[in-house]
């Protein structure tokens, strides 16, 4: 009932793990690699939850644009650690949420993870 969230030590903000894939990474591999070295969760994707258009969520203007993936993730070992990015890993219950970094993650965002764990068989998002 709780979702992963890493605190940036850049912004000191809070947000899904994540970054922007590698060349040759497919989708699954690019998330399972951002969860390990932004958490040191080993993990397995699972669902393809979201794919979205980030200047359509109300994040602030970038230079870039950007799709952001929401992939579902079961958690296979490791234990959270920080490191030169991250300087927190915690789980978080729905009413729990700290401070987002707006620029990667929104609370609408959020909260349409919690209904895709409530509701696992929800098709994925599309824009």
């Amino acid at each position: 009932g709780k979702i992963l969230l890493v605190q940036e030590r850049s912004d000191g903000m809070w947000t899904l793990p994540g970054g922007w894939a590698e060349v040759d990474d497919s989708p699954a591999d690019a998330v399972v690699r951002e969860i390990r070295e932004e958490s040191r969760y080993e993990t397995r994707a699972t669902k393809l939850l979201a794919l979205l258009d980030r200047n359509r969520h109300g994040h602030p203007p970038h230079v870039d644009h950007i799709y952001k993936v929401f992939i579902r993730c079961e958690i296979l070992g490791g234990s959270p650690t920080t490191s030169h990015e991250i300087q927190g890993v915690d789980f978080f219950g729905e009413d729990e949420i700290p401070d987002l970094s707006l620029t990667r993650i929104v609370p609408a965002q959020i909260a349409r993870m919690f209904q895709h764990l409530r509701q696992p068989d929800l098709p994925a998002d599309l824009d």
